[in-house]
């Protein structure tokens, strides 16, 4: 008689490892799994599961019909996968995600069947998100009756939270700090699904409700980049995805994409890359 499949056995399987660390709450599974791996599918699972990004690549895709998101996960962001979806995704190097496996049984309220009936990647869920790293940073150390009990309560109080669901930031009246992740990522996202807009540094200060000098320390101090470079990124990653996808000229890419001259932009495009657009463009062909 074969053994019903459980989630953690599913992603076991896919991807050739089992979890870092893992314990469960009655059938609920949470489980930590690190793997430096590229791009893969996930088969459906038996059960939905809230997926929190906390390490790794800060880079992570969903696969949209036919194309890869413009939207990028990054640690700290939240997914929801509804059972019975197979998903694919994009790594490109170490992924490092806690999965809360929810058991459909106990999803009797509709409020919690609507919050794991669809697929929602990379959302702000700052109290989902620091339950589960207490939880994870519990799991690493020396087992005691007190961190037993305490990692217990933790869990329930997870628990609780996933079937209620999150609040969307925007519909709450609780003000953001100056250095909040969501709206840092909220701003990344932006530039990530319009690089060939303005994106200048006074818009986006603005936009954080900051100074322009400490929106450019925040944000540094938060991607690793300065805007200018995380704009200017954004822009030649999808001149690349342009021409390698269509036929547009040079100089059409060059305007879409918000550079002052065709030169302007080959002088970018061979910093970063090392070839010229042309060169480029020749080699993935």
């Amino acid at each position: 008689m074969h053994a019903v499949p459980t989630n953690e056995t599913i992603i076991t399987r896919t991807l050739g490892r089992g979890p870092d660390r893992s314990v469960n709450i009655g059938a609920w599974q949470f489980a930590r799994w690190r793997q430096f791996i590229g791009s893969y599918e996930l088969p459906a699972l038996v059960d939905p599961v809230f997926v929190v990004h906390v390490g790794g690549k800060p880079d992570t895709r969903l696969w949209q019909a036919d194309h890869w998101s413009s939207v990028r996960s990054v640690p700290g962001c939240a997914t929801i996968v509804p059972a019975d979806v197979s998903t694919g995704w994009r790594i490109e190097g170490e992924l490092d995600v806690v999965t809360v496996s929810v058991p459909l049984a106990e999803l009797t309220q509709q409020s919690a069947v609507d919050q794991f009936r669809a697929m929602r990647f990379a959302f702000a869920d700052p109290l989902g998100i620091a339950l589960t790293r207490q939880i994870l940073g519990e799991l690493y150390a020396a087992p005691t009756d007190e961190r037993v009990s305490y990692i217990g309560t933790l869990l329930d109080a997870l628990r609780a939270h996933t079937l209620r669901g999150s609040v969307p930031v925007a519909e709450t009246a609780i003000p953001s700090a100056d250095t909040s992740a969501y709206r840092i990522h909220q701003i990344m996202n932006e530039i990530l699904a319009h690089p060939e807009d303005d994106h200048s540094l006074d818009a986006l200060a603005r936009q954080a409700e900051l100074t322009p000098s400490h929106f450019c320390r925040v944000f540094k101090k938060a991607t690793g980049t300065t805007p200018h470079q995380y704009v200017m990124k954004a822009r030649l990653d999808r001149a690349q995805e342009l021409l390698g996808a269509s036929d547009m000229s040079i100089a059409a890419i060059a305007d879409q994409m918000g550079f002052t001259s065709q030169s302007h932009f080959t002088r970018a495009f061979r910093q970063y890359t090392g070839q010229t657009p042309s060169g480029w463009r020749q080699t993935i062909q």
